[in-house]
C-alpha cells in the first residue's frame, strides 16, 4: 500500500498523519521546507541547491517525497521548476516545532545550570 499523505477514506487519520510526519523526518526535507517558507513564494530549484548544498539528485528525491504527500507543490516554468509551500499552514508547523525545541532545550539549560549550582559530593567521607 502506498505511503501518500491523503491515504484511503478507511484509514483511520492518525495513521495519516503518522505518514505526514514520516514525509516531515529528514533533516534535508526540513532544510528545504525552511527556505520555501522564508521565500514565501514560488522558488527555483537552483536557489535550494544554492542554499542547501545537497547534490542535486538528492535533492529531486526529497522534493518529489515532499511533493507526493503534498507538502510542497511544483511547477515548470520553461527550463526551470519553481516549489512552494502547497499549504500556509506548513510555515505555521514548522515554527511551532522550533519553539516547542527551543523551550525544551531551554528547560534542559536551567535544569543543567541548577545542576551546576549543587554543592559538590565528597569522595567517602
Amino acid at each position: 500500500m502506498p505511503h501518500h499523505f491523503l491515504g484511503s477514506p478507511e484509514q483511520p487519520l492518525y495513521e495519516i498523519k503518522a505518514n505526514l510526519f514520516k514525509a516531515l523526518a529528514h533533516p534535508a526535507r526540513i532544510r528545504i521546507l525552511e527556505i520555501l517558507s522564508a521565500a514565501g513564494k514560488p522558488t527555483p530549484v537552483s536557489e535550494i541547491l544554492a542554499e542547501t548544498g545537497i547534490e542535486p539528485t538528492l535533492l529531486s528525491q526529497h522534493l518529489a517525497v515532499l511533493k507526493r504527500h503534498q507538502v510542497v507543490s511544483g511547477r515548470r516554468v520553461g527550463n526551470a521548476v519553481f516549489y512552494e509551500l502547497a499549504h500556509p499552514k506548513i510555515s505555521e508547523l514548522l515554527v511551532i516545532a522550533r519553539t516547542f525545541l527551543a523551550d525544551t532545550l531551554g528547560a534542559r539549560r536551567d535544569q543543567l545550570e541548577t545542576l551546576q549550582a549543587l554543592p559538590p559530593i565528597g569522595h567517602g567521607s
